[in-house]
Order: structure tokens, then sequence, then C-alpha cells
């Protein structure tokens, strides 16, 4: 056996036995590897939440910070567990989330809306009430936000927060715009010295649930400072110009410390504290987010679709394994052993990635297989017209491969850039489907050129080595071989 056809069978066999062990075994796959390759569903097989976010009335954000605030949400998604969601932009200034499984999107819409910018301040000796909207010397503006009718407005244009009575009607709320400030609150500590790697979930003196901080540079110094020389008076806690907590200062802090959530339940603070965690750890953004819109999405194809596409995809390989090996003889079957190899392999690939399946995903996979054939197709009767013309076995094979793959080459290119251009199109305008299947009929293609080109032409040689040479094993008749020799032709 030559050293070439035993070094690719080799490699075959390995990549081969890989691809089964995610494809069969993902979870001990996943032990030893430590990473998940299950199958990813999307949100028409198994429903889910889709929250679309756009930019706080007012701002108009350059399309940077647009792809900054995307990657900061996607970071707060990961942060919640959820595996298989999706961040995209759509068009210049809205950015949808599609959370796959998840069924109430109350607390990722939370984690998700506004810039997590955190600042520690100088209430001016006031115990703030938590949920005040305050301006600062960082940021010397008030949030927009809803407003009771009833509210009262403060003198600096701030909504006045009534701590001792209650509304006797439900009023319609108002918008109250956002607003500057001339007298701002003096900040003490910036988020963009948070050092995010150390934040972290704990728990306070009495067990209840808390977030871990420790700032860096000027905040930190900020901090020791300033608790020093005010004990026993407050320092508030803001997160996108709201008061979120104002606690008494016991001690002076060396630049880390907790954040508490008051007297609720403790539901309540698990999530609050959640919430607060992602925001802060996986970065502010650069921009503040608000929620467009937000939807429960049942499952619309559900397993009864994945069943037909199965059905259709087994049925759609068994009649092209049939054709190759009525057709092609060997070839055929060798071709059928390279397209059941393709398949593991290119579902291995896609656990991956990993490629989050929706039925057009699907589609896109079912594809890639017609092509795989393809390929082999264009080899296959390549070499019947090297046979036919008088070459032996191997020089025909050698031939059939080295003038097919400029075809084969070409065809794959172009489907290749119809695939990204297909995937891009898809981003832009946050059609996910669209990159589903795009994205898996790209990685299919790949895949094919490895099963067409290796694994087949291994077998091929491998098969000659074993000592098979007659050509109507190749579908070539003996009464088709030319009357010339193959030196004349």
């Amino acid at each position: 056996m030559r050293r070439q056809v035993l070094n690719a069978l080799l490699l075959t066999i390995v990549v081969v036995a890989f691809a089964v062990w995610i494809d069969l075994f993902p979870k001990s796959f996943q032990s030893v590897f430590k990473r998940d390759v299950s199958t990813r569903l999307g949100l028409d097989l198994q429903g889910g939440s889709q929250i679309f976010l756009k930019p706080r009335e007012g701002e108009t954000p350059s399309a940077e910070n647009m792809e900054i605030a995307a990657g900061v949400i996607e970071r707060r998604v990961n942060g919640l567990g959820v595996s298989e969601a999706v961040v995209q932009l759509a068009g210049r200034d809205n950015i949808i989330v599609e959370l796959p499984g998840l069924k109430n999107a109350a607390e990722a819409s939370a984690a998700l809306e506004g810039a997590g910018n955190l600042e520690f301040i100088d209430p001016r000796g006031e115990y703030l009430v938590d949920g005040t909207p305050v301006c600062t010397t960082e940021t010397p503006r008030y949030p927009a936000e809803p407003v009771s009718s009833q509210t009262s407005i403060g003198p600096d244009g701030a909504p006045i927060t009534a701590t001792n009575t209650l509304s006797p009607t439900n009023e319609l709320p108002v918008t109250a715009p956002e607003r500057t400030c001339d007298n701002p609150y003096v900040t003490i500590a910036k988020g963009s010295e948070l050092n995010t790697s150390q934040v972290s979930l704990t728990t306070d003196q009495t067990g209840q649930p808390a977030v871990r901080f420790v700032f860096t540079g000027e905040s930190a110094s900020g901090i020791a400072a300033f608790t020093s020389q005010n004990i026993g008076r407050p320092m508030s806690i803001v997160v996108d110009n709201k008061v979120i907590s104002s606690p008494q200062i016991n001690g002076s802090l060396p630049g880390e410390g907790i954040i508490t959530f008051g007297n609720t339940s403790r539901s309540q603070q698990e999530s609050e504290s959640r919430v607060l965690l992602n925001q802060l750890k996986y970065g502010a953004l650069p921009i503040t987010l608000v929620q467009d819109s937000n939807r429960t999405i049942s499952a619309t194809l559900g397993n009864d679709s994945i069943r037909a596409s199965q059905i259709a995809g087994a049925i759609g390989l068994a009649v092209v394994m049939i054709f190759m090996v009525l057709f092609y003889g060997v070839p055929g079957v060798i071709a059928n052993i390279a397209l059941l190899i393709y398949t593991a392999i290119a579902f291995a690939v896609y656990k991956l990635v990993p490629v989050t399946l929706t039925l057009p995903g699907i589609a896109g996979f079912i594809l890639s297989i017609g092509l795989a054939v393809d390929a082999n197709v264009l080899i296959f009767a390549r070499i019947k017209e090297e046979l036919q013309r008088g070459r032996s076995l191997d020089r025909a094979v050698e031939d059939g491969f080295e003038h097919a793959w400029p075809s084969i080459r070409d065809s794959n290119a172009s489907t290749l850039i119809t695939s990204f251009i297909l995937y891009f199109l898809g981003n832009s305008f946050g059609v996910s489907i669209i990159q589903g299947f795009a994205l898996t009929l790209a990685l299919g293609i790949i895949v094919s050129l490895f099963s067409a080109i290796t694994v087949s032409r291994m077998l091929l040689r491998l098969m000659i080595d074993l000592g098979v040479s007659n050509p109507r094993w190749f579908g070539v008749k003996l009464d088709e071989s030319p009357a010339t020799s193959p030196e004349q032709a």
C-alpha cells in the first residue's frame, strides 16, 4: 500500500471517529473537552423570546457604537446562560435579540436595557430613595422616563419621589423628557474604572444576595478618601442615572465592597443582583438602549417539521446512493461511503461551531449533500472517459481527479460566494433564517470538498492497491474500449 494512501486512510479514520463521537456521544465529549456540543435549535423549532432594542430617544449613535453595543449585549446574554441566543444588528439603529427556549424574557429585558454605567456619588448627606433619577458630574443629565401625571417636578427639573404617600388612582403615564441640570451630584467613582473581572455574586453579613465590586485608579482612591471622611453618612450607588442603593458608610472602603438591594423579598433581591451583575460584569454600553418590543414566540414548526425534514433527507439520500451505484458501479459505492462520512463530519462541525439550526438551515444542509455528490459525479464521469480512451485504471483515476478539479473548484467557489452574500445580507437586515441557510450551506460545501477530493480519492487508490482493475466495475463495457492503443490516444 502506498504511503500517501496509508496517511490519508489514517487521517480519515481519526476525523470520522472524532465526528461520530460528537454526533452520537455529545455528553461524553463535553465531559472530556468541557464544550457543549448539543444540537442547537432556533426559534422556529423550539420557540423562545425575541427582544427589539433601540437607542434612547434623542441619541443618534454611530455605526461603530452600535457594533460595540451589540457585542456588549451578546456578552450580557451569554451571562444569562442562553447559549443558543442570537444577537444581530438590524438596519442602522436596531438590535434584535433572539433567545430560543426562554419563555419569560422579563429578567433578560432588564439585563439588556440601559447602559450599565455604574457611579458612586456624594448624596450631600441625604439617603436618596431607590429609583430616584439623578444627574452627576460624570453624566450631567436626567434619564427620560415615564412619570405619573401627579408627580411633582422639582425646581431643577427632576421629578420629586414621594416616600410616605400612595397615589389614589392609577394615572396614565406621561414621558418626562431628558433634562440637563445645573447642580449635579459629585461623582466619587465611575464605571469606566470598574474592574469587571472582579465583579461577582456574593452575600452580605446577613446572607442576603449582593454584588461584589472592585474599582481601580482614581476611583479606588476616591472611594477610600470619601468613605474615610464621611463615616456615619450615606453614599449613593447609581446605575444609568438612577439610585439603586444609599448605604450608610460604616468604615473606610479600599476601592472595593458589595452592593445590596434593600428590604425586598429574597427572590426579588436575587433577580436584581443577577441583572446588575450582567450589566456591570459584561461591560457598559456606549449608548443607552431601551426596549422597543418584547414578544414570546411559540415553536412555529416544531417536532413535526423536524421529522418531515429528516424523512425527506433520508429519502433523498437513499435515492442518490442507489443512482450512484447503478450508474457508476464500484465508484458509486465509494461515493456513497464518502457521502456518509461527509454527513457525519458536517453535522459534527455544525455542533462545534456552533450553528443554531432553523428549518432553512436544515434545508441548506440537505442541499449541500446534493452538492457533495455533484463533485463525485464530475470525477467519476471523467474517470470513465479516461478508461474508454484506453488508460490504465491507476492513470485514469489520477487524470480524472486532475481534470475534474477546475470544474469542482469553480462551481463550489461560486456557491460559496453566494452563501457569503446571503449571510451578510441576512445580518444587515436582521433575517436570521437566511443566515442559517447560508451558514449551513457554506460549511457543507467546505466539508464536501474534503470528502470528495480526499476521502473518495483515498478509497479509489486503496481499491487499486488491493488489486481491483476490471473496467466493468467502473461502469465501462469492454466493447467501449477504443481501437487505438493508449499511446496513440
